[in-house]
């Protein structure tokens, strides 16, 4: 089986977004140029279908690569393709404020977030796992104003790094200072109260 056949699984079964698994593929290529300089692990935030977790497994077996969703249905198909895929990837199931209290807290290098949910829900659930120096790269809809105030997320320890220009376009933030305890908060609170 290839990556190919999985992603057009993941497409049947509802996991992955309509169109071409071939563009999906294409515009992981965004979160590795992002990850380029980086080792150690990364986490998929809100894996769903492996986009782009699968792919940077696939494609930079030197990561250890954990891929995070709430879906008991969705982590039960990340496991069995990993296993088909001969992947060195980790599946946890589990809401992302739940795996930011957890054992991955600080623990990690590089953060990778494609329709995880608005700026700020992303930032919080995803600064709490960063060691200081990792990076959160995030897919950005194409031509919209700057949605990552540095003033906002600096609470978090983050600052925006850059953003690139062609497509697709991604945002790069830099953990520059450990991110508080009371964060993230409680399941939910981030996406319905959002710090920014």
């Amino acid at each position: 089986m290839t990556l190919l056949d999985v992603l057009l699984r993941a497409r049947t079964l509802g996991f992955l977004g309509p169109g071409p698994v071939e563009d999906h593929v294409a515009h992981a290529t965004g979160f590795l140029e992002a990850l380029g300089a980086v080792t150690g692990c990364v986490v998929d935030l809100g894996s769903g279908g492996g986009v782009p977790g699968l792919i940077v497994a696939s494609e930079r077996p030197d990561l250890n690569v954990v891929l995070v969703d709430s879906s008991a249905k969705r982590c039960e198909f990340l496991h069995e393709v990993v296993g088909q895929l001969g992947l060195a990837a980790a599946v946890v199931q589990g809401r992302a404020e739940v795996v930011g209290r957890g054992p991955l807290r600080g623990m990690v290098d590089g953060v990778v977030a494609r329709s995880f949910g608005p700026p700020a829900a992303t930032a919080e659930c995803a600064a709490p796992l960063l060691r200081r120096g990792g990076l959160l790269v995030v897919s950005e809809p194409p031509n919209t104003e700057d949605r990552w105030p540095a003033a906002s997320l600096a609470q978090l320890g983050l600052q925006p790094l850059f953003r690139t220009v062609t497509s697709p376009v991604m945002q790069v933030l830099e953990l520059v200072a450990l991110c508080s305890d009371e964060y993230p908060r409680r399941d939910g609170v981030p996406a319905k109260r959002p710090l920014f």
